[in-house]
């Protein structure tokens, strides 16, 4: 990747200020249309946003989009929208026992709110702020009873069952992470209290374990910083049997979405812990341990990104996608989203830019050199505020384009004489190109450091 170093948060504000001018006619558009018995819109067709049934985790990021508009613009309006829609219709994702996307879901919501009403950004009644602590509560525990034990510890497991731990959660351990802080724990039988920061730290290892690949000789595709979709283990014993994909190309390879997830959700949880005290760290191996953990997996994961993007730090949407050869070496080559080849993934990219950002910052703030990881992220946001990312047009509902869902299922919606999907756009892709945006818009103008927690 070409990393500018001479691109600044400042310098990035006229294209923010644009994207969100943009979005504003993107989330009221979506708003008149959207009918909630249709179910929840997931990714557009032909610029149009449409349903996908597999598991509810956009609506969220419906929602959020909404509450991330008005943290950046003041605009009452959105607030009022984002407000209702979720005191209104998200209390099913609260109690969701079959997903893994709390962290997803809620956090975006609730977790906005909360975190509004906290900023003191809007003015409400007392009974709201509760409203958003219980719901962020039984999220938080709701999560972290999908737990598999194994060796060492456990992990969250995915909505394939209790074998399989996804890459995506290591971002949902949000989740754990508020309701820990708030004071929640969950409550097991003979009523045994069981500690989210446990869980969180418990999964976080999991996954830094089997989930991100070290170079270490783990198995012959072993790459210092690829990522795994998924890891399956032996539900009988707890050992672990081999790596998977849902969504990649392969076990093997890296899809890149997946990649991005660990990213940020790493960087995030790094940020998180330097707010715990130390006494409540040393019973799960103490701080030490625990940051070299996750500061190894953020690293690689991070530098993984940097050598195998393209120049202008868009990804394909699988490292190792069967017809990415045709390209020739596209890390030495600015991304063309239009080849008839193998599609790129700017959702990947979004999710990334914010990763490579919280990274490049935690590590200066432990006295480590981290300029190319933050000047990476403003360069892939740059990179992603400008046509032919950034929809323009006021008929298309997306604002991101260019991201992929699932490529192997062939969901993915391919345009009239195209061979690869193209020019569409997706809840989470949106949704994270409206954070990574309010992220850097929030560092421009020495406002509060935007985070997950209060």
């Amino acid at each position: 990747m070409r990393i500018d170093f001479s691109v600044s948060p400042v310098a990035l504000l006229p294209k923010i200020r644009r994207c969100w001018e943009l979005s504003a006619v993107k989330i009221e558009s979506i708003e008149a249309s959207y009918q909630p018995a249709q179910g929840t819109p997931v990714f557009t067709r032909e610029g149009r946003y449409t349903s996908r049934g597999w598991t509810e985790w956009t609506q969220g990021f419906q929602f959020g989009s909404a509450l991330l508009q008005f943290d950046a613009t003041g605009e009452r309006s959105f607030l009022e929208t984002g407000r209702v829609r979720t005191l209104t219709l998200m209390a099913p994702h609260v109690s969701h026992v079959g997903v893994h996307d709390h962290g997803f879901n809620n956090i975006s919501t609730y977790g906005n709110l909360r975190r509004l009403l906290a900023e003191g950004r809007y003015e409400s009644s007392e009974w709201e702020a509760h409203f958003c602590e219980l719901a962020l509560k039984i999220s938080g525990a709701v999560q972290a009873s999908r737990w598999t034990a194994i060796a060492g510890g456990g992990f969250i497991h995915s909505f394939n069952g209790p074998h399989s731990l996804f890459v995506d959660t290591i971002r949902s351990l949000r989740a754990l992470a508020v309701a820990h802080r708030l004071g929640h724990v969950l409550m097991g039988e003979n009523d045994r209290r069981i500690s989210l920061l446990e869980r969180l730290i418990q999964h976080a290892s999991a996954t830094a374990s089997y989930s991100v690949y070290y170079g270490e000789g783990r198995d012959a595709y072993d790459v210092w910083g690829r990522t795994a979709h998924e890891s399956i283990f032996n539900t009988k014993d707890g050992n672990y049997r081999c790596p998977n994909s849902q969504q990649g190309f392969s076990p093997f390879t890296t899809w890149t979405r997946g990649l991005a997830w660990a990213m940020l959700g790493f960087a995030e949880q790094l940020e998180f812990l330097d707010t715990v005290e130390d006494a409540e760290l040393e019973a799960y191996g103490g701080r030490a341990r625990i940051t070299v953990m996750m500061r190894k997996a953020a690293l690689a994961t991070c530098e993984f990104y940097l050598a195998h993007t393209s120049l202008d730090g868009i990804p394909y949407w699988d490292t190792g996608a069967p017809n990415l050869h045709r390209l020739g070496d596209y890390t030495q080559a600015v991304a063309d989203p239009f080849n008839p080849w193998e599609p790129v993934d700017a959702s990947a990219a979004a999710i990334a830019a914010q990763g490579l950002l919280r990274f490049g910052r935690w590590m200066e703030r432990q006295g480590e050199d981290g300029a190319r990881f933050r000047q990476a992220g403003l360069t892939v946001l740059a990179t992603l505020l400008e046509e032919p990312y950034l929809s323009t047009s006021k008929e298309h509902q997306g604002l991101l384009l260019h991201s992929v869902y699932h490529r192997p299922n062939g969901w993915d919606y391919v345009p009239p004489g195209k061979r690869t999907p193209c020019g569409e756009s997706s809840m989470w892709g949106d949704y994270h190109l409206r954070e990574v945006a309010l992220y850097v818009q929030r560092l421009a103008e020495n406002q509060p450091y935007l985070q997950f927690w209060i």
